[in-house]
């Protein structure tokens, strides 16, 4: 094999980390970048909060320059910015799901600037007019959204509670309290009493057996507490748990035809739920007896019982929506003339963030031999990982705020008039416009929300397909559902409008939908078939 030297001229993109660190940045939804700024100011002693401005100043302690806040200021990036380099200069070189260097090496990354430790305006606090940690929920600090959803008392204590009120043995007592908890969210005893007895008793068939003897007497108490219908083993037995409580509450005093009416319920319910979901009267008649009529009207009141008796008691943790942008009209409407809208950046999300000047401070009249050593050189690397972690805030919310201006400029429509007078938009007509690569534009309208005056919506609900026109034009895929939900609304009951004269009535307007289409955005909508929506 014969050996030799050559020369090669390639082009490779490598991220460095502050490329990565920005693109990370820019899809963080409001909440992860609250966490990340929480990690970094754990981390990195030259990063604060100016929380602790007038505490320092009561020392007479030298404050940097403060910029002005990006969300009160003309924002101009350039096409070329830090958040868009990596997307339009090497989109073929890399995935956006992988911000791994191109051709880089693994060692930790490397922060090191120009060797400075001088204070630079970008040191300053960013973000002059927010709140460092709101949580938009109250004048508490200490107030957490999690905390709040969790005062909802649960099922299983609402159970236990009314447990407490009955004289039982210590052996049912606690078969009863074990059944409560093993019930699921939505108040069903999904593990048959057998399959409960085994996992205490092991392979003990007698002591099994006595289990299951405990468990079945616990079980009928259980089915007396409130909600009704808790401890069902189907939704069959839950309605007919709900529909006997009514029951016997019908003959004390008696009413003798809600009675009858209670029991043709409850032999409705004790046939396959596939008849009564398909209302499959024909059938139901021959099965429970009863009139057409006398049936109908049975089927309303199971439709009125609540198939899930531990709904009310789930204990959700809120995801409370805080907007990223704000957009409020300017002046008053007035006939003939467009309303104009202002949009800003919600200074509730924006961190108030500097670079520590004490510290620097400290780091810059550091005198003596010891530049040279390696903790003045991980403290310089620090000092400029604060820095680069500051611009990469004030990029991803420079980014964000012109990403949603130029989407008002396209859907000044909806601003005025609601959602049927959405356009249709895609993500590359915004990123030709300001001169950012597609991707990038999809990361900014990820888990990123804007207040309107019709509502809070995710940034990526004003990007939508178009439909045609027999006018050649096209018509938004938000506005044709908008339409389709409005069709429905004004509907009778008793002939709901099918799919296919919904897909006239959009041709009779001038947008060509198919059948299928229309199917399709109805279930997008969770909107039932005709068939379903039809009062009996």
């Amino acid at each position: 094999m014969k050996q030799g030297l050559s020369l090669r001229v390639s082009q490779h993109l490598a991220l460095t980390p502050q490329l990565q660190q920005s693109i990370r940045l820019l899809q963080l939804s409001t909440l992860e970048l609250s966490q990340e700024v929480d990690q970094m100011l754990d981390e990195n002693p030259f990063l604060e909060l100016t929380q602790d401005e007038a505490v320092r100043e009561e020392f007479g302690l030298a404050q940097a320059d403060t910029p002005v806040s990006a969300g009160e200021r003309e924002v101009e990036v350039a096409p070329n910015s830090i958040a868009d380099y990596a997307d339009s200069t090497g989109a073929n070189a890399t995935k956006d799901e992988d911000n791994t260097p191109l051709g880089g090496n693994d060692d930790e990354p490397n922060w090191d600037g120009d060797g400075t430790t001088e204070m630079v305006p970008d040191d300053g606090e960013w973000g002059t007019d927010a709140k460092a940690r709101t949580n938009n929920l109250g004048d508490s600090e200490d107030t957490d959204a999690t905390e709040l959803a969790r005062t909802q008392e649960s099922l299983q204590s609402h159970l236990h509670r009314q447990a407490l009120s009955l004289r039982l043995s210590e052996t049912d007592a606690s078969a009863l309290r074990f059944l409560i908890e093993s019930l699921n969210d939505d108040g069903y005893l999904e593990d048959p009493l057998p399959d409960l007895a085994r996992s205490l008793a092991g392979e003990d068939e007698e002591q099994v057996e006595d289990l299951v003897h405990h468990f079945t007497v616990a079980l009928g108490l259980l089915h007396s507490l409130e909600p009704a219908g808790v401890g069902a083993r189907d939704l069959g037995e839950c309605l007919r748990l709900q529909l006997r409580a009514q029951l016997d509450d019908a003959l004390d005093p008696p009413v003798p035809e809600y009675a009858s009416l209670l029991a043709l319920a409850l032999r409705i319910c004790g046939q396959p739920m596939d008849l009564l979901a398909r209302r499959d009267i024909k059938n139901l008649v021959q099965r429970c007896g009863g009139t057409d009529a006398q049936t109908r009207e049975a089927i309303t009141l199971i439709a009125r019982l609540e198939p899930k008796p531990g709904r009310r008691f789930i204990d959700v943790e809120r995801n409370i929506v805080v907007p990223d942008v704000l957009v409020v009209p300017v002046g008053k409407a007035r006939a003939g003339i467009n309303p104009q809208f202002r949009v800003m950046l919600n200074p509730e999300v924006m961190p108030k963030l500097r670079v520590h000047d004490i510290y620097a401070n400290v780091l810059r009249n550091h005198r003596g031999g010891g530049k040279d050593s390696a903790s003045y050189a991980g403290l310089q690397q620090r000092l400029q990982e604060a820095r680069w972690f500051i611009k990469n805030i004030q990029q991803r919310f420079d980014t964000i705020l012109r990403v949603s201006t130029a989407i008002v400029e396209r859907q000044k429509g909806f601003f005025s008039h609601g959602e049927l007078a959405m356009r249709p938009l895609v993500l590359r007509e915004i990123a030709d416009e300001l001169g950012l690569h597609e991707s990038t534009i999809s990361r900014v309208t990820t888990a990123k929300y804007m207040a309107t005056p019709f509502g809070t919506f995710e940034l990526k609900y004003f990007f939508g397909s178009g439909l045609g026109t027999e006018s050649g034009g096209n018509a938004s895929s938000t506005a044709v559902r908008a339409l389709i939900k409005q069709f429905i609304s004004a509907e009778s009951d008793k002939k709901p409008l099918s799919d296919n004269q919904i897909s006239e009535m959009l041709k009779e307007q001038g947008i060509e939908c198919a059948r299928r289409t229309v199917a399709k955005y109805r279930e997008g909508l969770k909107i039932a078939p005709a068939s379903l929506r039809k009062a009996l």
